[in-house]
This record gives C-alpha cells, sequence and structure tokens, in this order.
C-alpha cells in the first residue's frame, strides 16, 4: 500500500532522514518508535507533502506520490493527524469536524459522516456547540482524530496519540486506533509509549538520529534486548 524508498530530507544544515526505507501494507497498523529527534515527526510530514525529500520516493498504491501537495496527498486518502492535535480552538467542535471534510462535496455524506463520528466518540456529540480550545486534552485528541476520520482515509497517519494523557484516557486513544483498523482503515503510528505501540502493531521499526536500526513483527521488536533496555524502561 505505501512504500518508501531511501528517503532523504534536510532541516537546514540537518539531515533529519538519512535513507529511510519502509513499507506498510493494506490493513496493517504499523508502529515508528524512536526517541525525540529520531525523525518519526519528519517521516510523517514528509508522507504527507508538508515537507520535501531531497532525495528517495514515497510511492502510494504505486503511485509516485513523492512531493505532491499536501492537499492532493489526502484527496488520494491519507490524512495524518498531528502531533500536539492542532484543532481549531476558536471553532465548535461540529466546525471542526466539517474542517476534516474539505475534501468531501456531498453535503448528506458529510451529515453521515458526523453522525459516524458522534457515535465512535460519544462525547463530541454532546459537545458538538463547545468550542474545541474548551474541550479536556482527552476530548481534544478524540476530536482531531474524528476530524482525520472525516475524510474517510485508506491510510491514517497518527502522529503521537497518547502525548500528555492519563493511563485511562491513553488505553481508550489505544482501542480506538484499534477499531479504526478493524474497520478496514490501514495506520502508521509515532508513539513514544512503545510498550502500547508494539501491543496494538502488527510490525514496527526504530529509528534513531534519522535512520531505521531495527525492523520486524511488532512482537518480536517488543522482546528485543535493544528496544526494552533503550524505549521500555526496564534495565
Amino acid at each position: 500500500m505505501l512504500k518508501v524508498t531511501d528517503l532523504n530530507v534536510h532541516y537546514g544544515a540537518i539531515h533529519a532522514l538519512q535513507g529511510v526505507s519502509f513499507n506498510l501494507q493494506e490493513g496493517e497498523i504499523v508502529t515508528l518508535i524512536g526517541a525525540n529527534g529520531a525523525g518519526k515527526s519528519t517521516l510523517l510530514n514528509t508522507i504527507s507533502g508538508l515537507l520535501p525529500a531531497v532525495k528517495g520516493k514515497v510511492e502510494y498504491l504505486d503511485e509516485d506520490i513523492t512531493n505532491l501537495e499536501p492537499q492532493k496527498i489526502v484527496r488520494k486518502g491519507i490524512v495524518q493527524v498531528p502531533e500536539g492535535r492542532k484543532i481549531f480552538a476558536a471553532m465548535s467542535v461540529m466546525e471542526n469536524l466539517e474542517m476534516g471534510a474539505f475534501t468531501v462535496t456531498d453535503k448528506k455524506l458529510i451529515a453521515d459522516k458526523v453522525e459516524e463520528m458522534f457515535a465512535k466518540f460519544p462525547i463530541l456529540g454532546k459537545r458538538s456547540k463547545q468550542l474545541g480550545g474548551t474541550l479536556s486534552g482527552g476530548e481534544q485528541q478524540m476530536l482531531a482524530i474524528a476530524r482525520g476520520l472525516m475524510a474517510s482515509p485508506k491510510l491514517l497517519l497518527l502522529d503521537e496519540p497518547s502525548m500528555g494523557l492519563s493511563p485511562v484516557l491513553v488505553e481508550q486513544i489505544f482501542d480506538t486506533i484499534q477499531s479504526i483498523n478493524n474497520s478496514g482503515t490501514s495506520v502508521i503510528l509515532v508513539e513514544q509509549n512503545a510498550q502500547m505501540a508494539l501491543v496494538i502493531a502488527h510490525r514496527a521499526y526504530v529509528l534513531e538520529t534519522g535512520k531505521i536500526v531495527l525492523e520486524g513483527d511488532a512482537q518480536e521488536v517488543l522482546q528485543n534486548p535493544m528496544v526494552i533496555e533503550a524505549y521500555l524502561g526496564v534495565s
């Protein structure tokens, strides 16, 4: 479904991604784990068209989408839920959801999708007229995910969805990710909570300073001594 080959990306003088290659099959959850500054968000932003690649290729459904404009990538079925949620704080929950459907022209389809999101996230239905900026952190994360799903993506890119949330809400968010995947959406999950990410993922890649240093079945990566020591807080 998605194939990234020898991807190189620079931030000024910083070589943020150095020859990164990975793939995702349809129906998978693939997680990218690594420390801050490893290049995880850079990779998602490059796939989304927000950052240019200086070398390498991103292919989606056998089409080269490297450096395609972000809005065109969304229309092809790839949607990113960014780190920090980045909801529209001064807009209502309903308006945020409608913004997520900016590529959809059928008003009935948008209305049906809103109802689907309210069924999936009942708290959003109760808060539909409330400004996004007044929601709790967990509610904002649910809104960010729901806004992303409004475009009916085939591939959802999730950047640190559990960041700053309580343990109870973290479990709820990961249950939601599994539910989204079970409904047929493929997922690339960037997550510092390596334990939870590896439990729900099918496969995993470990990034260190812009390079992939380990890849494999998520359960195998979960048992890897280097991963246990570096990312799971166990020596």
